[in-house]
């Protein structure tokens, strides 16, 4: 639960998490626990912020257009995750928990994370994360992801 009394935000449910992007992390995540193919829609990440005035540029040139203060180069991002992560995470056989962590470990984007403390924390991630997607699910709720882009 993150609660922020000094700037007033009421609490949330939420797992902290450093370097874990919702489409190729955390969807080889959800690939390992649903035993399916992970691709780069498994787990497509609505973006709700920043998305006005106007959507994201789609080209270089876009992108190059941008003013300097936009939202699009830095800061926070909200993604919205779809229903079938939440579900396939709120899934997770508890047993096989410790053998889809140690899988996830080996993923190349965690190569850094090779001691035996590396491999506890990604097993209580892995646990922290499907929790928090079945206590969403119990709620009717969806997941999402805020991070620094």
């Amino acid at each position: 639960m993150i609660d922020d009394p000094e700037y007033g935000v009421a609490g949330f449910d939420a797992v902290e998490t450093k370097g874990i992007d919702p489409q190729v992390i955390l969807g080889q995540l959800v690939a390992f626990i649903g035993d399916v193919d992970f691709s780069f829609d498994l787990v497509d990440a609505v973006p709700l912020y920043p998305s006005y005035p106007d959507p994201a540029p789609q080209t270089d040139e876009e992108w190059d257009a941008l003013p300097e203060d936009s939202p699009y180069l830095g800061g926070a991002a909200i993604y919205e995750l779809p229903v079938n992560a939440r579900d396939i995470l709120a899934g997770a056989d508890d047993s096989s928990l410790p053998a889809v962590a140690e899988r996830w470990t080996k993923i190349e984007e965690f190569s850094f994370h090779s001691s035996d403390d590396d491999r506890e924390y990604m097993l209580s991630l892995v646990k922290d994360l499907v929790g928090l997607a079945r206590r969403a699910k119990e709620c009717d709720q969806l997941l999402y992801c805020w991070m620094f882009v």
